[in-house]
């Protein structure tokens, strides 16, 4: 039983339609929210955090992140998308060894726990073998956060390999279909009109899972898998799909007819090539939005650079169509609170599980965040809560992290993990890769040339189709 934690004088951020509540005392104990008042009584026992001067609000979700790469932090910095794909599906992905999916896992479980994410979709699509598969879900129950795990192979057709006996026994015996750890399937749809995919789609139904699916990205996977996905019946509200941004009219309408959501991943849009992040098309349409950061090998693990870059992406766009009709805005679309919002209540709305996180309310689980920084200017004063934790903060503003009320950070420091031994646990994968790559080809992957030929649409080296018109442009 977790010791009862009491805190205090917070600027709360509940995130269930009231406004910020100044001033508030909030109780924990054992793992849910017991009280929300002003000079709330303290328990015995109660550990107690003075949250004067900081705001607390619930803990962020990420609806998809490959957490398996995450000891190649930062090596694809100057990528494309194409260049991904080349490097991991098409070239060195299977280098990866079960400890090095591992690593990964665990070195993002904790990257993400630190920075204030207490929900994770683990987007696990590098697993060559059921060993893998092992080896990732171990890493993340050994780890204090709360998790989707997503399998996925991106080296066999998801026909093939979510139907193998194997696999199959592994999610049955492994699925704990708990608010703690449950399971998605992840793999995308290539367009082909025969449509394969059908029987990955019948095997998650099968199994009772959720498939969560990159959709509507540039050169990969287009209107026509959309469409083939919703004339098959296997679009529905409990649907995620990642990025949506290179699709037309009728997709988004689909996706919101059906009530699907769409998980950003605004840094990775900007950067690689998916398409424009789409936040203005799914307002316009109210599709629900939730928010990602997609993977560490090239964008930082946290919420706050999630939650700025979307607003910015959202509002640059808005002000260069005014521009380009000689108008000028007045009055953006976008607020922080709803960015906010996205952050939290939409992730936990998308995995099914508001009625346990996403919002501080009495009764609902203790996965809080308290964001603190008595020793920077930054933190001084807090006039707008929402534009302060969306425009001001930062990871190193996150004070204390509670998950299922446990206490994973306290006053800045992570609590229960021995940093050292995985720092030496990631350097040995580090090392691995680049000794099983060879220096030269280490070095060139971490800085792309032009190549001499176009690199093709079609990124899936599981399938030979190819379309005659694989792209549309958002409007």
């Amino acid at each position: 039983m977790n010791q009862p934690v009491l805190f205090t004088n917070a600027t709360v951020l509940t995130m269930d339609g009231q406004p910020p509540l100044e001033n508030t005392d909030v109780l924990i104990k054992d793992d849910s929210i017991a009280a929300i008042g002003t000079d709330l009584e303290v328990p015995p026992g109660a550990f107690v955090i003075d949250a004067k001067g900081g705001i607390l609000m619930p803990g962020m979700v990420d609806t998809h992140r490959h957490m398996w790469q995450t000891a190649m932090r930062g090596y694809g910095a100057d990528w494309t998308l194409t260049q991904y794909f080349v490097w991991y599906y098409l070239e060195h992905g299977t280098a990866f060894r079960p400890e090095d999916i591992a690593v990964g896992n665990l070195l993002s479980a904790w990257d993400a726990l630190e920075s204030g994410v207490t929900t994770t979709v683990d987007w696990s699509h590098g697993l060559e073998t059921v060993d893998h598969a092992e080896a990732a879900l171990d890493a993340l129950e050994d780890t204090p956060g709360r998790f989707v795990f997503a399998p996925g192979n991106i080296y066999k057709s998801p026909w093939e390999w979510s139907k193998g006996a194997d696999f199959v026994s592994f999610v049955n015996r492994r699925n704990r279909r708990d608010p703690m750890l449950s399971f998605q399937l992840a793999f995308d749809v290539t367009g082909d009109p025969a449509f394969p995919e059908r029987g990955a789609f019948e095997m998650a139904r099968e199994l009772g899972l959720t498939v969560n699916t990159h959709a509507g990205v540039w050169g990969a996977t287009t209107d026509e898998s959309l469409r083939l996905m919703y004339e098959a019946g296997f679009m529905d509200e409990k649907s995620i799909y990642v990025h949506a941004a290179t699709f037309t009219e009728d997709s988004y309408q689909r996706i919101a007819a059906t009530g699907g959501s769409v998980s950003l991943s605004t840094e990775s849009e900007q950067s690689c090539g998916q398409g424009y992040p789409p936040s203005w098309e799914l307002r316009r349409h109210g599709i629900p939005v939730s928010l990602s950061v997609d993977t560490s090998v090239w964008f930082s693990g946290d919420h706050f650079a999630a939650m700025r870059s979307t607003l910015g992406a959202d509002r640059s766009r808005e002000h260069l169509r005014a521009h380009e009709a000689g108008e000028t805005v007045t009055h953006s679309a976008l607020r922080a609170e709803e960015v906010v919002n996205w952050a939290t209540m939409g992730g936990a709305r998308a995995l099914g599980l508001d009625s346990h996180i996403g919002s501080i309310e009495v009764g609902k689980k203790a996965d809080v965040v308290l964001l603190k920084n008595d020793q920077s200017p930054t933190w001084f004063p807090i006039v707008n809560p929402y534009g302060h934790v969306v425009l001001q903060a930062g990871r190193g503003d996150v004070h204390t992290v509670l998950v299922n009320g446990r206490m994973v950070k306290h006053d800045h420091r992570l609590l229960g993990v021995d940093l050292a031994a995985l720092r030496t646990r990631a350097e040995s994968t580090v090392d691995h890769l680049r000794s099983r790559l060879g220096e030269e080809t280490w070095i060139s992957g971490m800085n792309p040339e032009i190549p001499e030929t176009k690199v093709l649409d079609n990124p899936y080296m599981y399938t030979d189709y190819r379309s005659d018109r694989p792209t549309q442009a958002a409007k």
